[in-house]
């Protein structure tokens, strides 16, 4: 995957150009990792293995809750399972490459002073995945862009 290769040249996601499915390889990435449940599973899986009960306990959420956000998680690539008796255990896959990534977003997110918190398409207390024309700007300035 080549995310930055287009930083140069551009790509035309849109028409399906050059490079537009890395990009929407790595959106599909980024949704995946944008519940805050999921980012706690992991946040806890990086202290090793755990059962699905380790995870309910620690998190005092639903087993059905978290057992779906591991379905997710495991399907996107992110955690693995293997079985030990009648449970499964499971860990991150990847684990290199998925904590360099969270390590990464954490100084971003620290950089940018947790302004992304304060947006108004994706900030807290926003919902859904609004549509391009559906964007919101944080102030007038910005409409002039």
């Amino acid at each position: 995957m080549t995310i930055l290769s287009g930083a140069s040249g551009g790509s035309d996601v849109e028409s399906g150009g050059a490079g537009s499915e890395d990009l929407v390889s790595a959106a599909a990435l980024f949704h995946g990792l944008s519940d805050p449940t999921r980012l706690a599973i992991l946040q806890h899986l990086t202290s090793g293995e755990h059962r699905v009960r380790d995870l309910v306990e620690h998190l005092g959420l639903a087993q059905s809750t978290v057992s779906a956000h591991l379905a997710c998680l495991r399907e996107c690539g992110l955690v693995e399972s293997r079985p030990q008796g009648r449970a499964s255990l499971f860990s991150l896959a990847n684990t290199p490459a998925l904590l360099a990534l969270l390590v990464t977003a954490e100084r971003l997110l620290a950089a940018t002073g947790y302004a992304v918190t304060l947006c108004p398409n994706y900030g807290i207390g926003t919902t859904g995945n609004p549509a391009p024309e559906d964007l919101k700007f944080h102030d007038a300035k910005e409409t002039d862009r």
